[in-house]
């Protein structure tokens, strides 16, 4: 971003761009940014950082800690801040420099500071302290992937929490196994209730970073002629973005798209998937003959009714009556249709009821199938059903069938395996999920794989010939997963009576 004191001050152009406006305006407890280089993340922190400090304690002001790794970051940082002072015509002293000693012995760094006339300071450290017990206030860890022993860190700074403090951290990546990627993962999967950003290249891009990157370098054109030359356009926008891919090289997909390295192995390992599998839990497998879908419309409901009635019934009445959720996988020729039903215990852990499978099934049957199992559900919460394709037709009718507050119709894509992975690999790591113990169950899971920074399968089938398989099972339960824990559960009546004689699940009011 470019240096303060030339950002164009239109009045019809805001300062901060729309997502540099979401950061300022978000005022959680702790916030966390994945970010791109070049995009104004640390000025926008100080745009929100001179309002904090200039504000009287009653109105929530507090003083504001900066911490990075460099200390021209710091010096720069305070600058910004005294800037945004001037903006807003706020009384602040000018940067002083001196040095800051933390509690333990020969603990000196060099540190910046401003006053501002509500008697808080805003104070910038060239590098992380030994120790943050002398500190309250608001802490903002910048870079946080590239500070010694961020882990030991944070833990300092959310121990102040309790006196009304906050914490950012704000970081690009540095590799897949540093503590800034685990703290995103944690905070993606709910394992940390903090408030996440995430700003690409192209994220800013699309928001403006390039039309302000001109109107800036416009401002300080010599002449009208080269003013002129320096205005946006499409292509001008296309070629810079194309630069700054190649200046980052093979880096630029961490450096700027926020995707950590030395990713693409598997997402879950074997020792993590096992531990967590039981014997008791039944796979349900039908395999219908290809001729199946020129049968008689009688004949293949009979044939549906008397497969559900020998293998889904006896499991679906010997379950306790505790509130369950489904998730599915859909596929007709190729892939399978997978149901996977978890049921939510009353300490809260999700277990495995059973997972049904269908290999070559028309639709018709696949729908016969999944309305059985849900009719036969004592408390069901809710289902998320793959909308892809062709499976947008069951996802539909069953939506149509059981309403929109209780069927979730999921485009599955990588933006939705980036939020909701997570979510299924910490409850494995958490013990809370149990599974069924089957090597086709344990493969399904073993396909993801971390693609740019997400975990999803690959384009191809990691099973092929008559036996094919693509993951199926393993996206059904991250389809239960999110059934159980993202949608509401809704209430319900249980009827019982025509036309099925069976018990019929409808929505409470």
């Amino acid at each position: 971003m470019s240096t303060p004191e030339h950002v164009p001050r239109h009045h019809d152009e805001p300062l901060l761009l729309p997502y540099q406006r979401r950061w300022v305006a978000d005022e959680s407890a702790v916030r966390v940014w994945e970010k791109s280089r070049r995009i104004g993340a640390s000025w926008a922190t100080a745009a929100g950082a001179a309002l904090e400090a200039a504000s009287e304690k009653e109105s929530g002001g507090m003083d504001v800690w900066y911490i990075s790794y460099n200390k021209g970051m710091t010096e720069t940082f305070i600058k910004d801040c005294a800037f945004w002072a001037g903006i807003y015509s706020l009384v602040a002293s000018d940067m002083e420099e001196f040095v800051f000693e933390d509690e333990d012995p020969g603990g000196k760094v060099v540190a910046f500071r401003i006053t501002f006339a509500s008697g808080h300071r805003i104070t910038g450290l060239s590098s992380a302290p030994r120790s943050l017990r002398s500190i309250q206030g608001h802490i903002v860890i910048d870079e946080g992937a590239f500070v010694d022993q961020l882990a030991e860190l944070l833990k300092a700074a959310l121990a102040m929490l309790m006196w009304g403090g906050r914490v950012d951290v704000i970081s690009t990546h540095n590799g897949a196994e540093n503590p800034f990627a685990e703290l995103i993962q944690e905070t993606q999967s709910g394992a940390r209730p903090y408030s996440l950003h995430r700003t690409t290249f192209d994220d800013a891009l699309y928001e403006g970073l390039y039309r302000r990157i001109c109107l800036v370098k416009q401002g300080k054109a010599p002449t009208e002629a080269v003013r002129a030359e320096l205005a946006w356009s499409p292509e001008s926008e296309a070629r810079w973005r194309q630069e700054m891919v190649d200046f980052y090289g093979d880096n630029a997909e961490e450096e700027l798209f926020c995707v950590p390295r030395r990713s693409g192995g598997a997402y879950l390992s074997r020792a993590l998937i096992e531990a967590r599998m039981h014997p008791d839990i039944p796979v349900l497998r039908w395999s219908l003959p290809d001729d199946f879908v020129d049968w008689s419309e009688i004949r293949r409901r009979r044939t549906a009714e008397a497969w559900c009635r020998e293998h889904l019934e006896p499991v679906l009445r010997s379950l306790p009556s505790q509130t369950c959720f489904v998730g599915e996988d859909f596929g007709r020729s190729g892939d399978l249709t997978v149901l996977w039903v978890l049921q939510r215990q009353a300490d809260l852990d999700l277990r495995t009821c059973l997972t049904a499978e269908l290999r070559n099934a028309p639709f018709t049957t696949q729908q016969y199938v999944l309305e059985y199992l849900i009719d036969r559900l004592d408390r069901f919460g809710g289902a998320a059903l793959d909308a892809r394709g062709n499976g947008a037709f069951l996802a539909e009718v069953a939506r149509q069938h059981y309403g929109a507050g209780l069927i979730d119709e999921v485009a599955l894509s990588e933006a939705w395996y980036r939020e909701h992975m997570p979510r299924l690999k910490q409850q494995l790591e958490d013990g809370t999920l149990t599974l069924p113990k089957d090597s086709d169950v344990l493969d399904d899971l073993r396909a993801f794989r971390v693609v740019k920074g997400v975990a999803r399968l690959p384009e191809k089938s990691t099973r092929g010939g008559a036996e094919q398989r693509h993951g199926d099972s393993g996206v059904a339960l991250a389809m239960a997963v999110y059934a159980a824990t993202v949608m509401e559960p809704q209430e319900w009546d249980v009827v019982t009576g025509p036309p099925r004689e069976t018990t019929t699940i409808t929505r409470g009011y």
